[in-house]
C-alpha cells in the first residue's frame, strides 16, 4: 500500500512538472521583458565636452512610472512625449514634485520632461492642470557631467519642492533678501554646481536672490 501511494505522489510531481517549468519560463519572460522595457528608455552614447570626445549614459522613466500625478497632467505630458531623466545620484524615480507653487494650500506638480533631445521644466497648476508652463528649457546633452571615479557622464539636472522656511534660510546671507514668502519655491539644480529658486508671485515666474 505505501508502494502504491509513492507511485500515486510520484506520478502526481511528474505531471504537475511541466506546468511548473512552464510558469518558471513564462515569469522570467516578464521579467526579461521588464527589463528590456525599462532600458528602452535610456539613452547611451558619445558627444563632446570642452573639445573632447566622452561617453554618456541617461537613464530616464517613463511617466507611468509616478502613478500619484493627476489624469490631467499625465495626459499633457504624454501628448508631448515625455519621458522623465533621471540624475546619475537616483536611488528612486525622481524629477517629479509636487508642492504648493501657485498660492498657499495649492496642489501642483513640476517635472522634468525629456523630448527629442530637449529637456524642459515644466509646471502644471491645480487650476489649470492639462496646461503646462515652461520654466526652463535646455538641451538633453547639455546637462550632463562626470561622476566619481567613472568616465561616463551623466544626467545632472534635478529639481525640488522649497518650503517657505528653507526660502527664508536660504536667503538669510543674501542682502537683497525680500518679504518673507508664503508659499513654496522650486529649485531648479546643476548637481553639485548651482542652484536657482523659481518663485511665482503676481502672475509671473521670478528667480529668488541667493547668496552666493
Amino acid at each position: 500500500m505505501q508502494e502504491g501511494a509513492m507511485k500515486i505522489a510520484t506520478g502526481i510531481l511528474f505531471g504537475l512538472l511541466p506546468f511548473l517549468v512552464q510558469e518558471r519560463l513564462h515569469a522570467g519572460a516578464q521579467e526579461s521583458s521588464s527589463e528590456a522595457a525599462t532600458h528602452s528608455f535610456n539613452e547611451s552614447g558619445s558627444t563632446s565636452v570642452d573639445g573632447k570626445t566622452v561617453s554618456y549614459l541617461i537613464r530616464r522613466l517613463p511617466v507611468d512610472s509616478f502613478p500619484d500625478l493627476p489624469e490631467a497632467v499625465s495626459t499633457a505630458l504624454n501628448r508631448r512625449g515625455c519621458l522623465i531623466p533621471q540624475t546619475y545620484q537616483a536611488h528612486r524615480p525622481e524629477n517629479v514634485v509636487q508642492a504648493s507653487f501657485d498660492r498657499p494650500g495649492s496642489t501642483d506638480w513640476a517635472v522634468l520632461c525629456s523630448a527629442k533631445g530637449t529637456v524642459d521644466l515644466l509646471v502644471f497648476f491645480a487650476r489649470m492642470p492639462g496646461k503646462a508652463m515652461t520654466i526652463a528649457s535646455a538641451p538633453e546633452l547639455e546637462r550632463i557631467e562626470k561622476h566619481g571615479s567613472t568616465k561616463v557622464y551623466g544626467f545632472d539636472w534635478g529639481i525640488d519642492p522649497v518650503s517657505p522656511k528653507k526660502v527664508h534660510d536660504a536667503q538669510s546671507g543674501s542682502e537683497h533678501h525680500g518679504s518673507r514668502v508664503d508659499h513654496d519655491a522650486l529649485a531648479d539644480s546643476i548637481l553639485d554646481q548651482k542652484t536657482i529658486y523659481h518663485f511665482y508671485t503676481n502672475g509671473q515666474w521670478v528667480k529668488l536672490d541667493l547668496p552666493n
